[in-house]
C-alpha cells in the first residue's frame, strides 16, 4: 500500500502500512458490523428446557446477540417428570426461567425480553379437554403470552423456536387454534424419518424432546395446521463442537465462561454416572438460530442448510411416525450449516465482550 510523505504509518508483519489509507476501509467495515444499524426482520418466541442440557443456553445467548430478530418471549419449559440435571432445583420450569434470566444479565440485556415460566409438566387428556373448553389451568401464563404475540398485528413473520417439548405451544393452540395461521414452528426434536446412513442416532428408543410431551407433539403434528420446520435427531446430533472450540468460547468474556461452565458441570455429573464425553459436545439447539437469525440477505431463507419437504406425519404413542390422511407439507432439515452457526456464535461472543 503506497503512502505519501507526511501520512501516518505503522509496522506490521507485512512492513509499513499507511494508517490514513486504511481509515476509509475501517469505517466501511464498522458500518457493516454495527448491530445498531440492523432492524429486526423476524419475531421469535424461544421455548427451551434451560435447566437441562446446556445447549439451549448457547442458543439463547446467540439469539440475544442477534440483531436481526426480536425476541418476543422466552419460555422456560419442563423436563421429564422426576428428572433433575441440577440436584438442587425444586421445579424445572422455574429453574429454566432463572437460567434464562442469568444469560440475559451476562449478555448485558437483562430486560431485553419477558421471561416466562412454562408448564410444570406434560399435557394430560384432562388438560386437553380443559384447554379446549376454555378452563384456566396452571400453564396459562405461557399460553396467554403465545396467543397474544401470535394474534398481535405485526407484518414481520413470527417463529416459535422450540428446543424441548411442545407443551406450551400445544396448549396455546388448544385455547386459540387461530394461531396456526400466524406463526411457524421450528422444532429440535423427533426421531429420524428414515434409517440413517451414518451412526448419528442412538437407536429406536423415543427421541428425548418428543418424549417430554408426546401428547403435545401429537396435537401439533396431527391436529393443528401449524407450519413445521423440523430438525430431527439425526440432524441436530451433527451440531458437534470440540472442547478446543469451547475453550475459545470460555475466554471471550463472562458470558462465554458461564456457558462453558454449564457444559463442564454436566460433564462432572455424567462422570459421576460413569460416562466419558470424549472431546466433543452437541450444541443441538443451535439450528434454531441458523434457521431464523442467520437467514440469507436476499429472498430471506435458511439458504445454506438443506431440507426435504414431506407430508406431515402423525405421531404414535410410542413416538414413531405414522401416515396422516389430512396432511400438510412440512420441512425436515437434513443438514444445518455448522460452519456458519459456530463461527457466528464465537464472533458474537467476542464482539459482546469487547
Amino acid at each position: 500500500m503506497s503512502c505519501r510523505p507526511g501520512r501516518r504509518t505503522v509496522m506490521c508483519a507485512f512492513g509499513a502500512v499507511c494508517v490514513d489509507a486504511l481509515i476509509p476501509a475501517l469505517a466501511r467495515s464498522q458500518a457493516v458490523q454495527a448491530p445498531s444499524k440492523l432492524k429486526p426482520r423476524f419475531r421469535v418466541i424461544i421455548d427451551n428446557d434451560f435447566g437441562g442440557d446446556p445447549d439451549g443456553l448457547f442458543a439463547l445467548a446467540q439469539f440475544i446477540l442477534s440483531p436481526s430478530i426480536e425476541i418476543a418471549a422466552i419460555i422456560g419449559s419442563h423436563l421429564h417428570a422426576g428428572e433433575h440435571w441440577d440436584r438442587s432445583l425444586a421445579e424445572p420450569s422455574a429453574y429454566a426461567a432463572a437460567k434464562a434470566r442469568e444469560v440475559l444479565r451476562l449478555a448485558g440485556k437483562p430486560g431485553a425480553a419477558p421471561v416466562i415460566v412454562g408448564a410444570p409438566k406434560a399435557l394430560t387428556q384432562k388438560d386437553v379437554k380443559d384447554l379446549s373448553e376454555g378452563v384456566d389451568v396452571a400453564r396459562s401464563a405461557a399460553t396467554k403470552a403465545i396467543v397474544a404475540e401470535a394474534m398481535r398485528s405485526d407484518p414481520r413473520p413470527l417463529f416459535y423456536a422450540a428446543g424441548a417439548g411442545l407443551t406450551d405451544l400445544a396448549s396455546a393452540w388448544l385455547v386459540n387454534p387461530g394461531i396456526e395461521k400466524r406463526l411457524t414452528l421450528i422444532w429440535i426434536g423427533g426421531p429420524e424419518h428414515q434409517p440413517p446412513k451414518t451412526p448419528t442416532s442412538k437407536g429406536p428408543e423415543p427421541e428425548y424432546n418428543l418424549a417430554l410431551d408426546t401428547l403435545a407433539a401429537q396435537i401439533i403434528f396431527g391436529r393443528s395446521a401449524i407450519p413445521i420446520w423440523q430438525a430431527p435427531r439425526d440432524t441436530y446430533r451433527r451440531m458437534l463442537v470440540s472442547f478446543a472450540e469451547l475453550r475459545e468460547v470460555a475466554v471471550t468474556g463472562p458470558l462465554g465462561a458461564y456457558l462453558v461452565e454449564q457444559v463442564e458441570a454436566v460433564g462432572r455429573l455424567a462422570g459421576g454416572d460413569g460416562m466419558n464425553f470424549g472431546e466433543t459436545y452437541i450444541l443441538g439447539d443451535s439450528p434454531l438460530v441458523t434457521l431464523t437469525a442467520l437467514q440469507s440477505s436476499f429472498q430471506s431463507d435458511p439458504s445454506s442448510s438443506d431440507y426435504q419437504e414431506i407430508p406431515t406425519p402423525g405421531i404414535a404413542d410410542d413416538g414413531e411416525y405414522i401416515p396422516h390422511l389430512k396432511s400438510r407439507p412440512m420441512r425436515v432439515y437434513t443438514n444445518i450449516d455448522t460452519r456458519l452457526t459456530i463461527s457466528d456464535l464465537l464472533a458474537k461472543l467476542r464482539c459482546a465482550a469487547r
